[in-house]
């Protein structure tokens, strides 16, 4: 079975309209952030239904940096997923925290990510790969958007893609990660932002991925 994980139901509403035709998924709705997300996946994939999950997608919104090449609603695959703002707050800046390893880099599956990529070539839809930012707080000003993309080269952000890829690690899963571009990352102004068409956008895309991507 494959499991479809989103942080809200605003996200997974458009999936589950589109996907009526599609028998092999279960939706999993984690709530926002890193430890919700690791707490109600991890539980799911211990027991029950999620015993039989096979695979994980990770499916939402995102806020894009500037000069990542990427634009309002476009759709992005996540190459690995970086825990981008543990460390040391020091204004727009994150430094990392001297003496002390931490685990913030996860690898996606990298099978799982070109099956979906040349599935969406097929379907002949546009769409970008690299490194996504998971982040504990939305980043709300230009500065630390253009601090956080500079450190890890990022391109997008989002607030459970971590989580989701470490504790699939642990299982044994392998995960994917698609979201589509909401917002901007800049000087905040919800009065910008798209999440219901990029909710749409992306659930298309993972339509297309289903449908194209042989025995995914």
């Amino acid at each position: 079975m494959l499991l479809i994980t989103a942080a809200t139901e605003m996200e997974m509403q458009p999936v589950r309209q589109l996907l009526t035709d599609y028998r092999g998924w279960q939706p999993l709705i984690t709530g926002v952030g890193l430890l919700e997300t690791a707490v109600v996946l991890g539980n799911c994939l211990a027991g029950g239904p999620g015993a039989a999950v096979l695979k994980v997608i990770n499916f939402g919104v995102a806020g894009a940096y500037q000069e990542s090449g990427l634009n309002m609603l476009d759709i992005a695959l996540a190459e690995v997923e970086i825990v981008a703002d543990m460390g040391v707050c020091l204004g727009d800046d994150i430094q990392p925290l001297n003496g002390i390893e931490v685990n913030n880099y996860m690898e996606m599956d990298k099978v799982f990510l070109q099956s979906a990529a040349e599935a969406l070539r097929r379907a002949a839809i546009i769409f970008h790969q690299g490194p996504f930012a998971t982040v504990n707080s939305v980043s709300g000003t230009a500065g630390r958007g253009a601090a956080l993309r500079r450190r890890w080269r990022l391109i997008c952000e989002n607030m459970e893609g971590a989580a989701t890829a470490r504790v699939c690690k642990d299982f044994g899963i392998p995960c994917l990660e698609l979201r589509a571009v909401s917002n901007m990352v800049e000087d905040r102004d919800t009065s910008r932002w798209r999440l219901n068409d990029a909710a749409r956008r992306g659930a298309e895309a993972l339509r297309a991925i289903l449908a194209h991507g042989g025995d995914l």
